[in-house]
């Protein structure tokens, strides 16, 4: 096991031409480093099992978590409960990188939760 980057780690591309790259992809434990160019979003969903964690690293990232909308700045991050309805989008003019840790995994736990939807 050697020192992993987005230099040698297992890249996809998602939505509208945004980037994530597996740092740790664990079924208890996922991080992931996303790559978000300005305009482009997430559909807003909730997860059954995984909470999650998002970590701005650069830029700005708009979270809407339960309805409330949250700017997080670079170093500044939030936590999203299981079965919190949450969208993730730039609305910034520039790309946002970020973090985001699962637990666990959050692939195959998601479902679309349309504006409105609260548990």
């Amino acid at each position: 096991m050697g020192t992993v980057s987005t230099g040698n780690a297992e890249h996809y591309r998602w939505g509208q031409a945004c980037d994530g790259w597996h740092l740790l992809a664990g079924s208890d434990l996922s991080v992931i480093e996303e790559r978000m160019p300005p305009g482009a979003a997430e559909v807003r969903h909730r997860h059954q099992r995984a909470r999650q964690f998002f970590y701005v690293l650069e830029g700005e990232l708009t979270l809407e978590l339960a309805g409330t909308l949250h700017r997080l700045q670079a170093r500044q991050g939030l936590h999203v409960p299981p079965g919190e309805a949450h969208q993730a989008r730039n609305e910034a003019a520039s790309d946002t990188h970020f973090l985001v840790i699962s637990s666990p995994r959050s692939h195959g736990d998601r479902f679309d939760a349309p504006a409105g939807d609260t548990p």
